[in-house]
C-alpha cells in the first residue's frame, strides 16, 4: 500500500531529525491546543433542559396541589359509597342513577345537620347577647363586693365604646368582610368540585378500572383489582363501623342531656356522635365541649356531669365497644391509628386526618398478603411474664444481690484471708 503525502513527509522528518512524529489525539478527546470538547455543549444544553423541566414540573405541582387534594378526597368518598352503589346496581338500577340517589341522600342529611346546628348556635348567641347585661352586672357586683371598688356598668360601657381597641376591631372587621366572602365562595366551589369528582368516580368505577387495567399486563391487573377491592372494603367498613358507633354515642349522650333537661338535646347528641367518631382519639373531648357549654348556661353542675359522662364513655368506647366493632373492618392498633392521624394532619391538614385511617388500613391489608408470617415460639418473654414457679424467687434474688455487694462474704464461708491462711 503506497504511503500518503502526510505519512511520507512525517517519515522524511523522522528520518532527518531521528525523532518520532507527534501522535494525534483520538476522536472526542480534548486537543492539546485547549479547544472545548465536542460533547460539552450538548451536555450543558441537556442539563439546562432537565433543570427547566424540573422547575416547570415543580411549579405545576404547587399550582395543582389544591386540585390534587380535592381529587384524593373525592376518590375516598367514592370508595366509601361504592358498596351502596354496587348493591343498588346489582338490583337492576343504572349505576349513574344509583350514585345520584346516594349523593342526594348524603347531601340532604349533611345540609339538615348543618342547618340544625347553625340554628342552635344562633339561638345561643342571641341568648348570650340578651343576657349579657345581667352577666356584666353580676360580675361587677362580685368585684365591688370582694375588692371594695365602686364600678358601674355605664362607666364600663362608655369606656369600652370610646376605646381605640374597639375602633380598630370594627375597622379590621369591615375590611375583612370581602376576605370572608371570598373564602366562603372558594369553599363552595371546592365542595362542588369534590362532589362532581366523587360522582364520576362512583358512577364510572368499572370504566375507570378497565382503563387502568388496559395499560397493565395481566399479573399487574390482578394486583390492581385486588388493591381496589381491599380499599373499597376497608373504607366502607370504616364508614360503617364509625356510623354505628356514632349512633350509639349519640343515643347515650341524648339520654344524658334529656335527663338533665339541657336544651337542643337531639341536635347536640347528633353533633357529639359525628364529631367524636370521625375525629379519632380526641374527637370525643372536642365534641363534648359544646354540650358542656350549653349545659353550663343551665346549671354549672350540669356541665360537670356532662364532663364526667364524656370521660367515662370514652373509656368504655376505647376498651369495649370499638374493639368489637372494628375488629373485622378496620383492624389496626390504636397507636397506629393515632400516629396515622397525626401524620395525615401534618401532610394534608383536616383532610389527612379524615382519610388517614382508611388509607393505613388499606395499605396494611394489602401488604399483609405479601408478608410471610411464622408461628411464634412458646416463650414466656413473648407473653411478657414468667410462668409461676419459673426462675428464682424474690427472696432468692434479694439474697443473691446482698451477697454480691462489695465486702460481703461468699456463700462458701471463707473470705480472702482464710484462703490465704489455707494456702
Amino acid at each position: 500500500m503506497a504511503p500518503t503525502d502526510e505519512t511520507g513527509q512525517a517519515a522524511q522528518q523522522s528520518s532527518v531529525s531521528g525523532t518520532t512524529p507527534p501522535v494525534r489525539p483520538p476522536v472526542g478527546e480534548a486537543p492539546s491546543n485547549g479547544r472545548m470538547p465536542r460533547w460539552l455543549p450538548r451536555a450543558m444544553v441537556l442539563a439546562l433542559a432537565l433543570v427547566a423541566a424540573f422547575q416547570l414540573g415543580s411549579w405545576a405541582f404547587h399550582q395543582l396541589t389544591g386540585l390534587l387534594i380535592n381529587i384524593l378526597i373525592a376518590f375516598f368518598l367514592a370508595l366509601a359509597i361504592e358498596p351502596a352503589v354496587s348493591w343498588m346496581a346489582s338490583r337492576g338500577m343504572r349505576r349513574g342513577l344509583a350514585a345520584f340517589i346516594v349523593f342526594i341522600g348524603v347531601m340532604v342529611v349533611s345540609a339538615g345537620f348543618v342547618t340544625l346546628l347553625g340554628s342552635v348556635l344562633a339561638d345561643q348567641i342571641i341568648k348570650l347577647i340578651e343576657g349579657f347585661p345581667e352577666y356584666l352586672d353580676s360580675v361587677i357586683n362580685w368585684i365591688n363586693t370582694h375588692f371594695k371598688t365602686d364600678l358601674k356598668r355605664v362607666d364600663i360601657q362608655e369606656g369600652l365604646l370610646r376605646s381605640d381597641w374597639l375602633r380598630n376591631y370594627v375597622q379590621n372587621s369591615a375590611t375583612g368582610v370581602l376576605d370572608v366572602s371570598a373564602q366562603v365562595i372558594g369553599g363552595l366551589f371546592q365542595l362542588l368540585t369534590i362532589a362532581l369528582f366523587s360522582f364520576y368516580f362512583a358512577a364510572d368505577g368499572p370504566r375507570l378500572r378497565r382503563a387502568i387495567c388496559s395499560v397493565l399486563p395481566p399479573a399487574r391487573q390482578a394486583e390492581v383489582l385486588r388493591a381496589w377491592e381491599i380499599a373499597v372494603n376497608k373504607t366502607g367498613g370504616y364508614i360503617y363501623s364509625r356510623g354505628l358507633m356514632a349512633l350509639i354515642s349519640g343515643v347515650a349522650h341524648f339520654v344524658l342531656l334529656q335527663a338533665l333537661d339541657v336544651p337542643y338535646a337531639p341536635v347536640l347528641a347528633v353533633w357529639v356522635g359525628l364529631v367524636s367518631q370521625f375525629i379519632p382519639t380526641i374527637g370525643t373531648y372536642l365534641a363534648g365541649a359544646l354540650p358542656m357549654l350549653i349545659a353550663f348556661t343551665v346549671d354549672p353542675w350540669y356541665a360537670l356531669w356532662v364532663l364526667i359522662f364524656v370521660v367515662i364513655y370514652q373509656q368504655f368506647e376505647n376498651y369495649v365497644l370499638q374493639p368489637k366493632l372494628t375488629s373485622k373492618t378496620v383492624d389496626i392498633h390504636p397507636a397506629v391509628a393515632f400516629g396515622s392521624v397525626v401524620a395525615g394532619t401534618a401532610l394534608l391538614g383536616a383532610v389527612g386526618a379524615l382519610i388517614a385511617i382508611p388509607a393505613i388500613a388499606t395499605l396494611q391489608a394489602f401488604l399483609g398478603a405479601y408478608v410471610k408470617r411464622y408461628d411464634v415460639t412458646d416463650d414466656p418473654r413473648v407473653r411478657g411474664h414468667r410462668r409461676r414457679g419459673e426462675g428464682p424467687g424474690l427472696l432468692t434474688r434479694a439474697r443473691n444481690l446482698w451477697a454480691r455487694r462489695p465486702g460481703a462474704e461468699r456463700p462458701g464461708g471463707g473470705g480472702s484471708g482464710s484462703g490465704e491462711n489455707s494456702s
